[in-house]
């Protein structure tokens, strides 16, 4: 019998397409595919599609649904999040305040699994206040945030060379541990493949 395929789920972006955070969510998600995962990635135009969260309201439109359900299904996640005003963008937090739909059930919220976070942002500053709220968002999800965590400042040069790919150099290499890091602590990989 062939054992399942780990199964991890990206989430982030923003509405603009191609965006640094969205590309580095699936920089991350391609790493762990190469590493034998299936992935599946939630970006800016399937989040920015999501109606508002509202817990008084148990109906959920099928993107809402789609989430929740493939992160009821993770293994790991990545998350990651364009910085505003020095917290996680309206965007992702939306998509965050849903799996408050998986509070119920054998695996409660993101319990055990291991998370990978990537945050851009236009400074320092902003990127190590925001990684450290998602660290604190994902722990109060019961989640496992992995020990690196990748931040650009979006006022230095891109991560990315011309045709798309990552520059070698430290983002790329911290983009290969995060996947590694987000795979090795996985404890039961589901049945997909």
């Amino acid at each position: 019998m062939q054992a399942a395929k780990p199964f991890i789920v990206g989430i982030g972006g923003t509405t603009r397409a191609n965006s640094t955070s969205d590309r580095l969510v699936r920089a991350v998600l391609a790493a762990t595919e190469r590493e034998g995962a299936a992935t599946q990635m939630f970006g800016g135009a399937e989040i920015a599609a999501l109606p508002y969260y509202a817990p008084e309201k148990p109906d959920r439109t099928p993107g809402q649904t789609a989430l929740v359900e493939a992160v009821r299904r993770a293994d790991g996640l990545v998350i990651g999040t364009p910085g505003y005003h020095g917290g996680v963008s309206g965007l992702v937090k939306n998509a965050i305040d849903l799996l408050e739909d998986l509070r119920g059930g054998a695996r409660v919220y993101l319990d055990g699994r291991p998370v990978g976070l990537v945050v851009t942002a236009g400074g320092w500053q902003a990127c190590g206040v925001i990684l450290s709220s998602l660290r604190d968002i994902v722990h109060a999800l019961r989640g496992w945030p992995t020990p690196t965590g990748i931040a650009i400042n979006s006022h230095d040069d891109s991560p990315f060379l011309a045709d798309g790919d990552l520059k070698p150099g430290n983002v790329r290499d911290m983009v290969g541990v995060m996947a590694r890091q987000v795979l090795s602590r996985i404890q039961t990989p589901t049945a997909t493949s």
